[in-house]
C-alpha cells in the first residue's frame, strides 16, 4: 500500500501537535517552578515498537531517550505486561541515564484491544530523598542520591497503586509538591493517550503506520545525504572537566573519535575516563543522547526528531567509563561531560564542516541550589536554578549571550520576581558579563553576572564547571573566559569557589555568580572597528578589551577608522 504526501504531512503535524499538547498540560499542571517556570521536562509519543512518533520542545539531552524506559520495562517483564489503564514510573540512573531527580512516567495506549503505542513524560523532581535537600554535590554512591525506582506501576487498570505512591510520598522531603508534579505528569500522558487514540480512530492504524514509515524514510534519506557530503575519515577531539566534585585537583578527560564512511557515521567515546568517585557519571543511554544532539546540530537541525533519525549513526560507549556508569556510581551531576561532548562533536568535525560549526558554548548548567527554612511562611524550602551563559560564534554571526547551555535547550532561568517570591533571597544584580565571550571576527556570546543576597540563614550548594577548559574558539577565534563564583565579594571573608555542598550562609551574605562566555570564530583582527565600537556601546565589550583584543579605540566615532584618525 502507498500513502499520499498530503496525508503524511497532516499526520506528521498531528503527532507533533499532540506532543505539544502533552507538554502544555504538564507545564500548566505542575506544582514546582523547576517545571512550570524553567520547563525542565520533555514528553514524547511512541509507536508500539518504541519508536518516536512525536516529541515536544524541551531538553535536547533527552533526545531519543524516553523510549529506553518503555523498552527496558518490556525487556524485564515481557510484552504482555502492557495493559489498558496502566501508568508506569522509572528513575533508575543506569536505565534512564540521568540523575534520580529526572523521573519518567509513561503508559501504553490502546485502541479497543490493540496496543498502538506509548506516551511518556520526564521531569525534574525538586527532591527525591537524597542525603541533602534537592541533591548533593559530593555524593560518592547512588545510594546517597535518593529513592531509586526501577520500572513499576503507579496506576493499575485506572486505580493508583497506593503502595508505590505512598512509598514515594514518605521518601521525599516535600511530598505535597512532589506528588502534585507526579499527578501533572500522569495527566500529561493521559492527554497524549487521548490524542494518539484520536489520530488512530480518524485515520486508522494502518494509515498511521504507513505515514510513520514514510516520515522515517524521509528523515533517514535526508540525514544520509548530509553525511555522504562529509569527507570520509577519522576526526577526533578531546576535552576535560575541571574535576569530579570530590578530587578537586584531578581533571576528567573526555575523548571522542568520529569515523565517517560513506553514508554512515560512528561516534566512539570508549577512551574517555573510567567512572569517577564523584557524581559526574551517567548511564550509556544518556551518553548516546548527547552524541545524538551533537550529530543533529550539524546533520539535521531543522528536522524534528523521530524514529527515522540516527539510523545512519552508531555509537561506541564503554561500560564502566564516566559515560557508561555501572552501579553504584554516583550520577547526580551527570550532564557536565555531556555538554562538553556536544561541543566536541563540532570541534572534531570543524575541518570538514567549517561553515556549519560554532565555537564552544559555556557548556554547563552552572547550578546554584539553596535550602533552609523560609521565615516568611514558616516552611522548609529548596531551590535549584541553572544559570545562563554565552554560546559560540560561527561563520556569519556572533554567539548569543545569556542562553541556557546546549544540554538544556528550551530550559529557562527563574525570573527574579518568581525567585524572590518563592525563596528568601534578594537578587541584587543580573546583567551581561562583558568581555567573557572569546574575541574573533565573530565574537563569542557573553555570560551573565547574577548576585544573590540571603534574607535568612540557609545553605548553598554550587556546581560550576569549565574553568580548566573554557569555551574554545575556532579558526583563529579566541577562547572565552570561564566561570567564577565569589561569596561575600570585597569583604574580609571573601571566598572564591566553584563546587561545594551545603555551605552555610548567614542573613546578609552575598553569592556573586559569573558564568562563562562562548568561543570566538575567526581572527579578531578581521572584525570591523564599527562592530567593536558597537560592542562597547552595547556593553558587551569594555573599552580596554576593545584596545587590547581588537586594537580599536572605542572613543572614536563609529564611522571613523583608527587609520584615518
Amino acid at each position: 500500500m502507498t500513502i499520499d504526501p498530503v496525508t503524511v504531512e497532516i499526520i506528521r503535524n498531528a503527532l507533533n501537535s499532540a506532543a505539544d499538547d502533552m507538554n502544555a498540560t504538564l507545564i500548566r499542571s505542575a506544582y514546582t517552578p523547576i517545571i512550570y517556570e524553567c520547563g525542565d521536562c520533555v514528553v514524547a509519543l511512541l509507536d508500539a515498537n518504541h519508536q518516536v512518533l512525536g516529541q515536544s520542545a524541551g531538553l535536547p539531552i533527552f533526545l531519543g531517550n524516553l523510549e529506553t524506559c518503555t523498552l527496558a520495562t518490556e525487556q524485564k517483564y515481557g510484552r504482555q505486561v502492557w495493559q489498558p489503564g496502566d501508568v508506569w514510573i522509572l528513575n533508575d540512573s543506569y536505565l534512564g541515564g540521568t540523575h534520580l531527580n529526572d523521573v519518567t512516567i509513561f503508559g501504553p495506549v490502546f485502541v479497543d484491544t490493540t496496543l498502538v503505542g506509548f506516551t511518556a513524560s520526564r521531569a525534574h523532581w525538586i527532591d527525591v530523598g537524597s542525603k541533602d535537600p534537592g541533591g548533593s554535590m559530593d555524593s560518592v554512591t547512588i545510594f546517597q542520591e535518593g529513592l531509586r525506582l526501577g520500572p513499576q506501576k503507579l496506576v493499575a487498570g485506572g486505580a493508583e497503586v497506593e503502595a508505590v505512591t505512598g512509598t514515594i510520598a514518605t521518601n521525599v522531603r516535600f511530598p505535597y509538591p512532589t506528588t502534585g508534579d507526579m499527578h501533572a505528569m500522569m495527566a500529561c500522558i493521559q492527554m497524549g493517550e487521548r490524542r494518539l487514540q484520536e489520530i488512530v480512530r480518524r485515520f486508522s492504524l494502518t494509515t498511521l503506520e504507513l505515514a510513520r514509515d514514510e516520515i522515517f524514510r524521509q528523515t533517514e534519506m535526508l540525514e544520509r545525504a548530509v553525511i555522504a557530503k562529509i569527507p570520509d575519515g577519522v576526526y577526533t577531539a578531546e576535552g576535560v572537566l575541571d574535576n569530579d566534585g570530590i578530587d578537586l585537583d584531578t581533571p576528567v578527560p573526555i575523548r571522542l573519535r568520529i569515523t565517517v564512511a560513506g553514508e554512515g557515521i560512528d561516534f566512539d567515546v570508549t577512551e574517555s575516563a573510567d567512572q569517577t568517585v564523584g557524581p559526574v557519571n551517567c548511564g550509556v543511554s544518556q551518553a548516546v543522547s548527547a552524541l545524538r544532539v551533537g550529530y543533529k546540530l550539524l546533520v539535521s537541525p531543522d528536522l524534528p526528531g523521530n524514529g527515522g533519525s540516527f539510523r545512519s549513526m552508531t555509537t561506541q560507549v564503554r561500560e564502566g567509563s564516566v559515560l557508561g556508569a555501572v552501579a553504584p556510581a554516583a550520577c547526580q551531576w551527570y550532564f557536565s561531560h555531556l555538554g562538553l561532548l556536544i561541543d566536541m562533536v563540532a570541534r572534531a568535525l570543524a575541518p570538514a564542516l567549517p561553515d556549519q560549526v560554532a565555537g564552544a558554548s559555556h557548556g554547563d548548567s552552572m547550578i546554584i541550589l539553596t535550602a533552609g527554612r523560609d521565615p516568611r511562611v514558616g516552611r522548609e524550602f529548596v531551590s535549584l536554578e541553572a544559570t545562563v551563559g554565552g554560546w559560540g560564534a560561527w561563520n556569519g554571526s556572533d554567539g548569543e549571550s545569556a542562553l541556557i547551555n546546549n544540554v538544556n535547550g528550551s530550559l529557562k532561568d527563574i525570573p527574579i520576581e518568581v525567585h524572590e517570591t518563592r525563596y528568601p533571597w534578594r537578587i541584587t544584580e543580573y546583567r551581561i558579563r562583558p568581555d567573557s565571550g572569546g574575541a574573533g571576527k565573530w565574537r563569542g556570546g557573553n555570560g551573565v553576572i547574577r548576585q544573590y543576597e540571603a534574607q535568612t540563614d540557609l545553605t548553598v550548594s554550587l556546581w560550576f564547571e569549565r574553568s580548566r577548559q573554557p569555551a574554545w574558539g575556532l579558526f583563529g577565534g579566541e577562547d572565552a573566559v570561564g566561570p567564577e563564583v565569589v561569596v561575600n565579594p570585597g569583604r574580609e571573608d571573601e571566598r572564591r569557589i566553584l563546587k561545594i555542598n551545603g555551605m552555610s550562609l548567614k542573613k546578609g551574605d552575598v553569592v556573586r555568580c559569573a558564568t562563562g562566555g562562548g568561543g570566538g570564530f575567526g581572527d579578531s583582527t578581521e572584525r570591523s572597528a564599527g562592530d567593536v565600537r558597537d560592542d562597547v556601546l552595547d556593553r558587551n565589550v569594555t573599552p580596554d578589551a576593545a584596545r587590547t583584543r581588537y586594537g580599536v579605540d572605542s572613543s572614536l566615532p563609529s564611522g571613523q577608522s583608527d587609520a584615518s584618525a
